[in-house]
């Protein structure tokens, strides 16, 4: 039952991150990339350039595009990558076309670099909610990777390729300052999306290497209810063979940590690192206790 419960939340999850990702990309292209005319990738940067030739909206050039995009990937790539990227490639575009119709949505700012730091943190934060859990954008990233199917080349080659395309198109109808913009708007939306991908994540890893290391294993354990792995070492120096506690925790229980660990042995040697991502019991799975029963 825990399990059924877990596959639904995870679902309902997967498709909130989609609906308000995809909801934070149409707000921040509607309220400030267009009204400012930065200069931006993917799907739209290539509505912007085509709605400067025709003049159709950028919402039904996104949709049209998307649409080209999920019968290539289909074709190429096959069904079940397909379903993955449906729910972006219609909820997008339409999500853009209904917020532009919002009164006043074109006149949130009239300060471009306001404009351009503000819709680099949205779609920052619209990208990496996405990615997150797992879905992909469409778009311009099915086009690159059935280049990639097709012409083996690494993705990313034809990641740099198509969105210096795309850039660079615009920047032929744009001025100076909009160019700039629209660099300011990349790299705050890929410093962004990062932070967001790792998210919650980051753990602080501790590994102390001192001759009580029996006391400080048990205190973390009882004291911070701290994962602890036991590592047999040889000091580099005198050769002597001992036991080093290495433990991860959260961010927040760091000081506290430091604390238990000098208070024990103030001459500890101690090593903190800054780690990505953690995943297995105790962390994404449930702590099993000694016996093998599950701790709650």
């Amino acid at each position: 039952m825990k399990r059924i419960w877990k596959r639904y939340g995870d679902a309902v999850w997967t498709c909130v991150s989609i609906l308000v990702g995809n909801a934070l990309l149409a707000l921040a292209v509607a309220a400030f990339i267009l009204p400012h005319g930065i200069i931006t990738g993917g799907v739209t940067g290539i509505g912007i350039l085509l709605n400067r030739f025709l003049p159709v909206d950028v919402a039904v050039f996104v949709l049209i595009l998307n649409l080209m995009a999920l019968v290539l990937g289909y074709v190429v790539l096959g069904k079940k990558f397909v379903l993955t990227t449906v729910g972006s490639s219609l909820l997008y575009p339409v999500l853009l076309g209904l917020i532009q119709q919002i009164p006043g949505i074109d006149a949130v700012t009239e300060n471009t670099l306001l404009a351009a730091l503000f819709s680099g943190g949205l779609v920052g934060i619209a990208l990496g909610l996405v990615l997150r859990v797992g879905a992909s954008t469409g778009g311009v990233d099915v086009v690159n990777l059935v280049l990639h199917k097709w012409l083996h080349v690494p993705v990313s080659v034809f990641v740099y390729l198509t969105d210096f395309l795309i850039l660079g198109g615009q920047a032929l109808f744009s001025n100076p300052e909009q160019i700039l913009y629209g660099i300011v708007l990349l790299v705050l939306e890929t410093l962004v999306l990062n932070r967001v991908m790792l998210l919650g994540q980051s753990q602080i890893q501790i590994l102390a290497i001192s001759s009580r290391y029996e006391e400080i294993r048990r205190r973390l354990l009882t004291e911070l209810s701290a994962g602890v792995t036991m590592l047999l070492i040889e000091t580099g120096y005198t050769g002597e063979r001992q036991e080093g506690v290495l433990c991860v925790i959260p961010p927040r229980k760091l000081y506290d940590a430091k604390e238990l660990i000098h208070s024990i042995d103030p001459e500890a040697f101690l090593t903190i690192t800054q780690i990505k991502e953690v995943r297995g019991q105790g962390f994404t799975l449930d702590r099993r206790a000694v016996g093998g029963s599950k701790e709650n």
